[in-house]
């Protein structure tokens, strides 16, 4: 169980997120005050469960305290929604569906010796301001975070965050994963999955050793976007800094996360930022349309488990239990399409008898879909994806000075987006990615066209 110093740290956490935003510009404040809050503060279950409202939580509190900073301290300064419509109305799909998943899952579910009640009016706001906390840091993101600057500044904080992590990283690489015990008196996972290859991987204060690991990867790609813009002599030493990281992804023992680093670093390092947001384009489209697949059984699964088998036959053993779970789950979602099956476990299938769950759900999609149904899905990865659209479609042409910065941000969004159809790799961190895009992508299309609307002589 959480100690007393993990309450503690959640409990200070509004007082220095308030610190940062009056200490530095908005901008770096918030950058600063999400990025650390989901490094540093305690993991699930460490929270606050009060009536009526979500989980307070080390991924909920940064988020309720810097909207309530950004109200107060900049209200002027910052376009509280997005201005493209599609945005918009995602944005109300996604915060209002849990309403309709509510009054469509009224009924009990009774499974051998499990009981599951049915939802109520008040699980439905709950869940409300549980989406709208969780999408927080991407409304603020793309009302503060619209210029060449504040892209850089995104790049240059994930860089930060993977190396300031590297050092208890590499601790627990050597030691076994025991920070969180440590610190804040317990351990957030299964400490047999940080079990790898013969050694440990690092997990710290974050969910799950293969969230680390991303972590890392993102920094990697991060440093080498630092490393390709920089003109100067110090591009030697982040040259050097992106290899030390990727030395330190390496020792994190994650298959995924560094074959996404491997593949993707000579992408940032000699495409030009057109071909980034291209191929950020196709990923984009690709996780859209996986579940699409999935249910007109479109999906090669028996090309892919025997192209897995070449490599790994523990890893494509993993893979046949990924997919077989996907299709199972995928059937019964689709018992409730539109709106889904709702919080509580009623996603899953459970065994008639013992009533014990029996089904897996790993990648963020599923998830979504079991939960909120279609409209939710379509909801949630359309704002994910939405900024790469725009960049490709609409926006990259407009721009006149293409930043060094954009390339590699929408390439960093891409694999997370392409991380979620096997894994829930979602993070205010990523939520943080979209807003900046967005709302660069939005301030480029406003330059544009007051820039094209005819002037008027005043007599």
């Amino acid at each position: 169980m959480p100690n007393a110093i993990a309450q503690l740290m959640l409990v200070l956490w509004p007082v220095i997120s308030v610190w940062l935003f009056v200490k530095l510009p908005i901008g770096r404040a918030l950058i600063a005050s999400l990025i650390l809050g989901y490094l540093f503060l305690p993991p699930p279950p460490a929270g606050f469960d009060f009536p009526l409202l979500p989980p307070l939580t080390k991924e909920t509190i940064p988020s309720l305290v810097a909207v309530f900073a950004c109200l107060l301290l900049y209200r002027d300064q910052i376009q509280i929604l997005p201005r493209n419509p599609l945005a918009r109305v995602l944005l109300a799909v996604f915060v209002l569906s849990p309403i309709g998943t509510v009054l469509t899952n009224g009924d009990p579910i009774y499974v051998g010796d499990t009981f599951i009640p049915g939802l109520r009016l008040r699980e439905g706001i709950a869940q409300g301001i549980n989406q709208l906390l969780l999408i927080s840091p991407m409304v603020l993101a793309q009302g503060v975070l619209r210029s060449n600057d504040d892209l850089r500044d995104v790049i240059w904080a994930l860089f930060l965050a993977g190396l300031a992590y590297s050092l208890p990283m590499l601790v627990e690489i050597r030691l076994s994963p025991q920070l969180n015990i440590w610190i804040y008196g317990y351990f957030q996972h299964s400490f047999e999955q940080m079990i790898r290859f013969g050694g440990f991987r690092p997990i710290v204060f974050l969910y799950h050793g293969l969230w680390a690991a991303f972590l890392m990867m993102t920094a990697v790609l991060a440093a080498l976007t630092i490393a390709k813009a920089d003109v100067t002599r110090r591009a030697v030493l982040w040259w050097l800094l992106a290899g030390y990281l990727l030395v330190v992804l390496i020792l994190c023992k994650s298959v995924a996360s560094l074959l996404y680093g491997v593949a993707f670093a000579p992408v940032v390092i000699l495409l030009s930022t057109r071909m980034q947001i291209s191929i950020a384009m196709i990923f984009a489209v690709m996780v859209m349309v996986y579940p699409v697949l999935k249910t007109t059984n479109l999906v090669p699964e028996e090309r892919l488990l025997a192209a897995a088998e070449e490599i790994d036959e523990e890893r494509a053993g993993s893979l046949r239990f990924r997919l077989v779970n996907e299709n199972i789950l995928m059937a019964h979602a689709n018992e409730r399409p539109l709106f889904g099956w709702g919080s509580w476990g009623r996603n899953q299938l459970y065994d008639e008898v013992t009533g014990e769950i029996t089904t897996t759900t790993d990648g963020r999609w599923i998830i979504t879909i079991g939960v909120y149904g279609w409209l939710g899905f379509f909801a949630e990865f359309g704002l994910l994806t939405l900024p790469i659209f725009l960049l490709g479609w609409r926006t990259f042409g407009v721009i006149e000075k293409i930043p060094p910065w954009l390339g590699g941000a929408a390439i960093i969004l891409a694999i997370n987006l392409f991380d979620l159809l096997p894994n829930a790799t979602l993070t205010p961190m990523t939520w943080l990615m979209v807003g900046a895009l967005l709302g660069y992508s939005e301030q480029a299309q406003f330059k544009r066209r007051r820039k094209a609307a005819p002037l008027q002589t005043v007599l």
